[in-house]
């Protein structure tokens, strides 16, 4: 029997009782799981397809900036610019993910960043591709805001942060496939025809997504949950909780997308093609972190440890291994450098499953895709403060600096989710 306090803090987030509380409950019921799993594919392969688009520019950083005269503030601005665009899109995004379902809103999305990225390869200068780069970042943030509540609406709570996990590893084995991929593309076709593939890829999965894909019934319960407002939700210490999180750990793993390329080259003076075959190794990792760290909460949920130590657990655990962030610009040696690097971003990725989890543990799937929006909007405040302050630092001292930013700032990030949103929030909202 739950007290009344208990009961006012459950239902100010956002879920009314035991049976919502696993708010997929009927609908996995209802829901085949080769169906789910076939879905959960979809999600994983489109935020593969996603991260390639994001990755393109990064890996012909060396070529962009010569071919349109950049120094690194200039370039910085242009991943600025994307970042300011997912910054705009988050909270758009979230709300037409908890409006219209998935199935409409992740067609619409991809569909539109895709146009993007496509329009990348007609651009002639760095203030042209910065405004298509806005374009592509105000869509591109639907993929997780979409991702996330078709997890809340078909997976139960103790297979969610796997699903998270899972889908969400496309972003590293896109960033995998992505330096390979576009160097060759570069190489053989130019570099702007590496737009136009991800671009057509992207148009062929929201084909296979429309033609798949069905917003799951909802049961009674299930509808009488409304939807609730947003200022409500902004409100909630537990909202500026996960808000707070992502503003710290986002930037680490985009620094790693955006910049890696380019440090490898500038400062570590690989070529190209040594990039191209080198640098997807540390992302492989990273997706392999992103599974581990879904897999080790199912497994402490399994043993009957409370939603809150399972997130205390895994999230200073990882954050603890980005750590060896700090020690990157102080390696040359190629192996050390790429051992460093793929501890960093396996944390970071095992650390972000959590952080996500953290959202389906705290909200209920009536609110999850405003809320991801949010934390998005956060997380796009410092993914554009971020890239500015790296061209300026390596300009004006080294890439010392940003290392030693990267290392830290998971772990004030987790500390910030762990003591905001206190262990009973974490254990009233999900029944225990």
């Amino acid at each position: 029997m739950r007290s009344s306090g208990e009961k006012n803090l459950i239902a100010s987030s956002g879920v009314q009782d035991d049976a919502i509380s696993d708010n997929a409950g009927s609908i996995v019921n209802g829901s085949p799981s080769s169906r789910r799993h076939l879905i959960l594919t979809l999600l994983f392969t489109i935020t593969v397809i996603n991260f390639i688009d994001r990755q393109t520019v990064s890996v012909l950083a060396p070529v962009i900036r010569a071919a349109f005269h950049l120094s690194n503030e200039a370039y910085g601005r242009i991943v600025a610019a994307f970042q300011f665009g997912m910054m705009s899109g988050e909270l758009p995004m979230g709300w037409i993910m908890d409006r219209w379902g998935s199935r409409i809103g992740l067609l619409g999305a991809v569909l539109v960043w895709s146009s993007a990225t496509g329009a990348q390869a007609f651009v002639g200068s760095g203030a042209k591709l910065a405004a298509t780069r806005f374009w592509m970042g105000s869509s591109e943030c639907g993929n997780y805001s979409g991702g996330m509540k078709a997890v809340a609406q078909l997976f139960p709570i103790k297979e969610r942060t796997l699903a998270i996990g899972i889908f969400n590893s496309g972003s590293v084995i896109g960033s995998v496939i992505a330096p390979p991929l576009v160097v060759y593309l570069a190489q053989h076709y130019g570099f702007r025809t590496a737009f136009l593939v991800p671009a057509s890829m992207g148009a062929v999965w929201a084909a296979l997504w429309w033609l798949i894909y069905r917003n799951p019934a909802r049961d009674e319960s299930t509808a009488a949950v409304v939807q609730e407002p947003l200022r409500s939700l902004l409100q909630q210490p537990s909202t500026w909780a996960v808000m707070l999180c992502r503003f710290f750990v986002g930037p680490v793993i985009q620094f790693y997308w955006y910049w890696l390329p380019s440090f490898l080259f500038t400062a570590e003076k690989m070529s190209m093609t040594r990039i191209g075959a080198l640098s997807w190794i540390p992302f492989f990792l990273g997706g392999v972190g992103g599974v581990a760290g879904g897999w080790s909460a199912g497994w402490l949920q399994r043993r009957a440890f409370g939603q809150y130590d399972v997130r205390r657990i895994t999230m200073y655990g990882s954050s603890i291994l980005c750590l060896t962030s700090l020690a990157v610009p102080f390696n040359h040696n190629t192996v050390v450098l790429l051992l460093m690097m793929s501890i960093a971003i396996f944390g970071h990725n095992f650390l972000s499953a959590n952080m996500y989890g953290a959202i389906t543990d705290l909200f209920g799937e009536n609110a999850v895709g405003r809320v991801t929006g949010l934390t998005g909007v956060a997380g796009g405040l410092s993914g554009l403060l971020f890239p500015l302050l790296t061209g300026f630092l390596v300009d004006r001292v080294s890439y010392t600096p940003v290392f030693l930013l990267a290392s830290v700032m998971p772990l004030v990030g987790t500390v910030a989710l762990l003591v905001i949103a206190r262990r009973h929030r974490f254990d009233a909202v999900s029944g225990r």
